[in-house]
Order: structure tokens, then C-alpha cells, then sequence
């Protein structure tokens, strides 16, 4: 069966969707009276150089119902039938907007929420890929995808709380406190959407060291496939530091560090890090 596997821009996987042949479908970013699309005509830094100028945060936009038709029919008339591996549900509307827009191809399209997003959504479509290469069905990838989804760690630390609190997701008070006494808290995703979990205290470097602790004391079981250490624009040094951190406590065949695209960048500000994998 010819399979084409998509999902959204939000899935920061960078040139590796190309790669394997995965179509990406790119979600609206607004600033001001402008509309850019994700990973098309808008970089991360144009993100940091307008919330810089202006002290507000982008709007992000999902795809239309038709947009997603539009999307979805070229590789139907191909005569492919499409896996798509939206980002949660629960983050954004895209997902129901792409179920709504399969309508229209019956079970020549499937829709999956990966009750995910950033690399974790990634993920799940590198795995669907993995799955279409090796010959399985359509029916066979969408049921092995829903499997993983509750597996999937989906995890991040922010610097700074500033993009948060523009964003309405703290408060001014926390946003100050922790700032001031250097609190970073470990957002996670669970059951598709994002939760304040431990509040690690300290440099990012001393927080990203007690974070990968956790994470392997966490998740002793993994898929050893690949893990994401994806970030924001952070320094080289943090980002260094988390990929050797990963490398010696965990055993995946590949460590990929990725760059957040501009709607999830837009979320949560520069320097932010994460490491993202498949438990088991």
C-alpha cells in the first residue's frame, strides 16, 4: 500500500521530515496585521525580535478545515492514503480540523492525536515512518501510533517565565519569583496537555543535569530508536551540556538536537530545552 505520513509544523523535527518522507502542514503565525506560516516564511529570531519591540506575544492560527482538504487531497489524487499525526488536541484546534477535513476521503485518510507536540509529536511521526517502511499497513500504523501516545515523554525546562506569563499561563507574582530566586519548572505533557510538574531550583545547567536524573530514574525502559534534545534558540553550552548528559546516563542509536519552529518558540521563549523520547 502506498502510504504518505504528515503532521504539523509543530512536530520540530526539522530537515529530517524530508528526509523520510513526511509532508508537513504548516500552522499560522500573526504578527500584528501580518500572517506568516511556520517553518515557511517565519524564523524563531523574527519571534524573539517582535515580542522584543512590541512586549507581545504572536497569535498562532490552525489550518482550515479546507486547508487541510487542500493538504490532504493531493496525495489521495496520488493515490496514496495518508496518516496524519496531529498535535494534541487539547493545545490546539488543528487536530479536529483535520479530522473534519478527512471526512471528505473516507478511510483514505486517518487522523491521530498525538496528544503531543514540539519533537514529541516528531516523534510519533518518525515512528509512523519507521512503521511505513517496513511495510506495515495503514490500519496497522495508526493502531501501533495510538499504542505509543500515552509513552510518549513530552518534557521541557524553561529559563525564564516571561513568554509564559505573556501568554497568560502564570501569573506576574510567579513570573517575578521565579525569575528572582532562579525556579524552573519542569512542564510536562500529560494526557495531551501541559502541566506545571517539579520546580527545580538553580543555573539552567545545574536544572538540566537534575532533570535528565530524573528523566532516567523516571523511564528505565525506552525505545532506543532515537531521542530529541530540542530547544529554543538556547546557548551552545546548555545544549552541549544536555546532549553529553543524555549521551552517558541513556543508550539511544541517535541523539538528534533540533531547533523549536516559531509556533512553539512563540509558547515559550528563548533558552528554553527539552529531551524527548519513547518510553516503554
Amino acid at each position: 500500500m502506498n502510504i504518505q505520513i504528515t503532521t504539523d509544523s509543530t512536530c520540530d523535527i526539522g530537515e529530517l521530515a524530508a528526509a523520510r518522507e513526511i509532508a508537513v502542514m504548516p500552522l499560522c503565525v500573526v504578527l500584528g496585521a501580518q500572517t506568516y506560516y511556520d517553518g515557511v516564511d517565519i524564523q524563531p529570531t523574527d519571534i524573539f525580535a517582535y515580542v522584543d519591540k512590541t512586549g507581545e506575544l504572536p497569535k498562532t492560527a490552525a489550518p482550515s478545515i479546507c486547508d487541510y482538504e487542500d493538504f490532504f487531497r493531493k496525495f489521495v489524487d496520488e493515490g496514496k492514503t495518508v496518516v496524519h499525526i496531529s498535535l494534541s488536541d487539547k493545545s490546539s484546534s488543528s487536530h479536529a480540523y483535520a479530522k473534519e477535513g478527512a471526512k471528505a476521503f473516507g478511510d483514505r485518510v486517518y487522523v491521530v492525536d498525538s496528544k503531543a507536540l514540539s519533537s514529541g509529536q516528531g516523534l510519533l511521526a518518525l515512528k509512523a515512518a519507521d512503521l511505513r517502511d517496513a511495510g506495515k499497513s495503514a490500519e496497522e500504523i495508526v493502531c501501533e501510533i495510538q499504542r505509543l501516545t500515552p509513552f510518549v515523554n513530552t518534557s521541557f525546562i524553561p529559563d525564564r517565565l516571561d513568554y509564559l506569563h505573556k501568554g497568560g499561563r502564570c501569573s506576574r507574582m510567579m513570573m517575578y519569583g521565579a525569575n528572582f530566586l532562579k525556579i524552573h519548572p519542569l512542564i510536562e505533557m500529560e494526557d495531551g496537555q501541559l502541566l506545571a510538574k517539579t520546580k527545580y531550583r538553580g543555573s539552567m545547567e545545574k536544572c538540566i543535569r537534575t532533570y535528565l536524573s530524573d528523566l532516567k530514574a523516571k523511564y528505565p525502559a525506552y525505545d532506543k530508536a532515537r531521542c530529541f534534545v530540542t530547544h529554543s534558540h538556547a546557548d551552545e553550552e546548555l545544549v552541549a551540556l544536555a546532549t553529553a548528559e543524555v549521551k552517558s546516563a541513556f543508550d539511544f542509536d541517535e541523539v538528534i538536537v533540533s531547533v523549536a519552529g516559531s509556533v512553539i518558540t512563540g509558547h515559550c521563549g528563548r533558552n528554553t530545552l527539552g529531551v524527548l523520547f519513547i518510553a516503554e
